[in-house]
């Protein structure tokens, strides 16, 4: 009898705390969804993007500056990371949908400890995303954007201005709303 009395408090106390979660999240990203229109706090708007150097698969250098006169999206993502797969499948939609208005600069932070250029590449060979992919393999895009956390994204205008920067997991229609910021 108590063994099935700790089961049913088990599982009513993990219903609350799924529940919780769910209205938690629900909170929090009504709340991105309804700031957009403010930078998030620790970004300005109309400062020109920092520039770095991230790699595509074949070794070839890629500067963001090389990318003004069109509105870029930086994610920065890496393979162990939950949010971040979770993710992935809006940026491939949206990269599908506005590909021909916007970069989308998908940057793989590699530091040969937890994320590896074998391991990025792995993952990536059991999708079928085919936005551009980066490999940060100098973390010349993460320290210059001071990457803590991921994922982590950033948006920049045609004019080379950071616009935006969303910290954490974007949902398809709240990453369509940044885009449209820079449309």
């Amino acid at each position: 009898m108590k063994n099935k009395k700790t089961t049913i408090i088990l599982v009513i106390l993990t219903v609350l705390v799924v529940a919780g979660a769910a209205v938690l999240y629900n909170a929090f990203s009504d709340k991105v969804a309804q700031d957009l229109n403010t930078p998030i706090a620790g970004t300005q708007t109309a400062n020109t993007a920092p520039d770095f150097t991230v790699y595509d698969a074949d070794g070839n250098a890629h500067k963001l500056s090389a990318y003004k006169g069109k509105p870029v999206v930086v994610n920065f993502w890496a393979s162990w990371c939950s949010p971040c797969k979770l993710e992935l499948p809006a940026f491939q939609d949206k990269w599908e949908e506005y590909g021909d208005q916007v970069e989308f600069l998908m940057v793989n932070l590699v530091d040969n400890a937890s994320e590896t250029l074998t391991s990025a590449q792995d993952f990536l060979a059991t999708t079928d995303y085919t936005f551009p992919v980066y490999f940060d393999t100098e973390q010349s895009a993460a320290y210059t954007y001071s990457i803590y956390s991921i994922p982590t994204t950033i948006f920049v205008d045609a004019d080379g201005n950071l616009v935006n920067t969303a910290k954490g997991m974007l949902s398809h229609t709240t990453l369509d709303q940044y885009i449209q910021q820079l449309l």
